[in-house]
């Protein structure tokens, strides 16, 4: 129902949101597991690793014409607005059991 491109920018931004997110769970997980305790110093290096990376494939992305940036600004924010969504949904449901 889009453009190609438009759509690809949707598909891209949500593949590279849903992989940095997982791949911070990983990090975190990692740091504050008791035997292997990291400092902040190395989970932050990661993050920025992960961001500069993050940046450089969005460039490309947008340089090399693959996507169109709003799709890919719609693909980036899916993550977000699923979980405000979900919060939301939960307090709804948390408000009007009280209610009840």
């Amino acid at each position: 129902m889009t453009s190609p491109g438009f759509a690809r920018g949707i598909i891209f931004g949500g593949l590279i949101v849903t992989v940095n997110f997982h791949l911070l769970y990983r990090t975190l997980k990692k740091a504050f597991t008791p035997p292997n305790i990291a400092s902040h110093h190395a989970v932050l290096a990661k993050y920025y690793i992960r961001f500069g990376v993050s940046g450089i494939i969005i460039f490309l992305l947008i340089s090399k014409h693959i996507v169109k940036p709003l799709g890919l600004i719609v693909g980036l924010s899916i993550v977000v607005v699923s979980i405000v969504l979900a919060t939301m949904l939960e307090i709804t449901k948390i408000i009007f059991k009280e209610a009840v």
